[in-house]
This record gives C-alpha cells, structure tokens and sequence, in this order.
C-alpha cells in the first residue's frame, strides 16, 4: 500500500477555506519549501488537484534588462506549477524529479505571467500504482496579454524515496 502524501493531505484541507486564504496558504508553504521559487516570490493562484495554477509576477528581482521577466523565471515557473501537480498526486513514499525539459522561446513577454498545469487521470492512476516511471506534464505558460512567450515539454520521473 503507499504511504499517504502530506503535502496532498494539506492542499485537500485547504481547499476548504475561501480561496483568497487557501492559495495564500499553498504560497507559503510552497516558496518556504523552494527558496528560488520564494526569492521570485510565485505565488500559487488555484488547484484541484489535477490542475494548478501560478504566477509570476514582473517585479524587480525577476526581471530581465528590458524589465520583462527573465528566461530564467519563466521556466522557473513553468518547473515549479509541473512539479507542484506532480508531486502532490505521488504517494508519499515516492520522490519526483525533473527528468527532462526542453523549453522554445516564442516571442517577449508583456506583465506578469501564469502557468497552468494539468495531470490526466490516466497519468495520476500511473503515479499512484508504479513504482518508478516518468510522464510529460502538460503545462501552458502565458502572460498579461494572453500570449504564449515560451513553450514546454517536461518530464517528471518518480522513484522510491530512500530510507534512513
């Protein structure tokens, strides 16, 4: 049987609370648990659990020279909404990984930018019963004006966690 995942169990209690509160609350606990991803200070906008939802916002310490958010932040927050989804659906027991990413840079950005991915439930069932495997995390990026100024393809694999 797997272990429970307690950062699944916290996101499913959150749910609960008014949605101002509980993405304040899945913010926190994700920028205290990934300091880059708190140094730009992304926040998490929304989740059910099969897809999510971040931000980032063009503010100083993510920007670039011509004051639009760096290539750097923009994948940042591309890995984090994928690696989010990902981990929250894998037991406990299990460790996720990024495994590949290849990122195209299609045009600038304007303002800030959200990322949004989404797990099938075919994905989350093979996360739940394999013990190692790898899936693409589908993941669509886009900024103020709607466009997409950079697309992805990441893979996530998960193994065993180790103990002791």
């Amino acid at each position: 049987m797997s272990a429970p995942n307690p950062l699944r169990k916290f996101v499913d209690k959150v749910n609960h609370y008014p949605n101002w509160l509980s993405s304040r609350l899945m913010t926190w606990l994700f920028r205290h648990k990934v300091k880059l991803a708190g140094t730009c200070k992304i926040d998490i906008l929304s989740t059910d659990g099969k897809t999510v939802t971040f931000r980032q916002r063009n503010i100083r310490k993510a920007q670039n020279h011509i004051e639009s958010i760096h290539a750097a932040a923009m994948i940042l927050l591309a890995e984090s909404a994928t690696g989010f989804i990902t981990g929250i659906n894998l037991p406990g027991d299990k460790l996720p990984l990024v495994k590949q990413m290849d990122v195209k840079f299609v045009r600038r950005s304007s303002g800030d930018m959200t990322a949004t991915a989404t797990l099938t439930d075919e994905q989350i069932t093979l996360m739940q019963q394999q013990e190692k495997g790898e899936t693409v995390v589908k993941v669509e990026v886009t900024d103020a004006n709607g466009d997409t100024p950079i697309e992805c393809n990441i893979i996530w694999a998960w193994i065993p966690k180790r103990r002791g």
